[in-house]
């Protein structure tokens, strides 16, 4: 009874020792983690002028659209009735061609439209009678369609030697002169439209990629005496040749119209501020992993040192750093590296 007493006891104590070797041979996985911390907010600056550090630029204000007015045809401009600086609105007279020859044409056309339609009408009797072939007939027809569209070409040449204003604007250039023949689509004047307007900025290339479509500006032109908040920036995508620059063009409102075009700026384009608020937590891109099935997900580690098969959701991102808008909270520890060896509940060392 003795030997059997002492056999079982020797054979737990084996056991407990063999387990107690197998937890210690499942040694915790090291890993590198990250608190997770907010992302910091961009803020829109609230006072009219630049902040401490912001780049300045010497920029060129310019309008948002210049239209080329011209006449459609060939002749002596008989008078311009507008000129450079003026307020023009749409369909507005602009200038005046000598319309003699038109209106000679335009009385020939409506001779022959009448003779045709004369000739139409005498003719009906006999063709409704029978007494007239057809084919006669027929070419009585197509001789006053030929006659009206004569007509209608008339009247129109007749009517391009009055030059409008197809948008409103400011009169920027007046290019012919009365008494100079206009050529076909040659500029008389150009209409510029100054409601709003950018201004061009030429930026090194260094510094073009810090620059984005919402970026705060300050504007100052002496000209007017005032300041100017910007708007949309335009990014142009190719550089000049020999100074390596690339052009960017600010929007401006300029209700009062007291910005025009060639006036010298100076742009400051200010540096993001930090924004106390909810932003979204930032992390790195490499932490965010993704299932079969699609879903993303981080691996994080619980306060009992173990990893956490976390699922989010995520944003935008800025560099090599993501937003998760869902699925973790600013404090969570993440796993960064290491995350190749864990599966659910495996103990971490950080």
């Amino acid at each position: 009874m003795k030997k059997y007493l002492f056999f079982l006891l020797t054979t737990l104590v084996a056991a407990a020792c063999s387990d107690t070797g197998k937890q210690q041979s499942k040694a915790p996985v090291r890993v590198l983690t990250e608190v997770v911390s907010p992302a910091a907010a961009t803020a829109t600056p609230t006072a009219l002028g630049p902040q401490a550090g912001a780049q300045t630029y010497v920029g060129i204000v310019e309008e948002r659209e210049a239209t080329a007015v011209s006449f459609t045809g060939m002749g002596v401009v008989r008078r311009v009735l507008v000129s450079e600086g003026q307020a023009v609105g749409r369909g507005q007279l602009i200038a005046e061609m000598d319309d003699t020859q038109a209106r000679n044409l335009l009385s020939g056309a409506e001779a022959q439209m009448a003779q045709a339609n004369d000739a139409l009408e005498r003719f009906r009797m006999l063709h409704d009678n029978g007494s007239l072939p057809e084919v006669q007939w027929v070419e009585i027809q197509s001789k006053v369609a030929q006659a009206k569209s004569q007509l209608d070409v008339a009247r129109k040449n007749l009517a391009d030697c009055r030059l409008t204003a197809p948008v409103a604007g400011i009169v920027g250039k007046k290019l012919v002169g009365a008494g100079e023949t206009a050529l076909p689509s040659q500029a008389v004047v150009t209409i510029l439209d100054i409601g709003s307007v950018k201004v061009k900025v030429a930026m090194p290339e260094t510094e073009i990629a810090a620059i984005s479509a919402n970026t705060p500006t300050y504007i100052k032109v002496e000209a007017t005496g005032q300041s100017y908040r910007g708007g949309r920036i335009e990014k142009g995508i190719s550089a000049d040749a020999l100074t390596h620059t690339y052009d960017v063009r600010i929007s401006v409102a300029n209700g009062e119209r007291r910005l025009l075009p060639g006036m010298v700026a100076s742009v400051s384009f200010d540096k993001p501020q930090p924004l106390e608020g909810s932003a979204a937590p930032m992390v790195p891109v490499t932490a965010v992993q993704r299932t079969s099935d699609g879903k993303m997900f981080v691996w994080t580690v619980a306060p009992d040192s173990t990893a956490r098969r976390q699922t989010v959701t995520v944003g935008t991102t800025q560099g090599n750093r993501i937003a998760v808008t869902t699925g973790v909270d600013s404090g969570a520890r993440i796993v960064t590296e290491g995350y190749q060896k864990l599966s659910e509940g495996t103990k971490v060392v950080y």
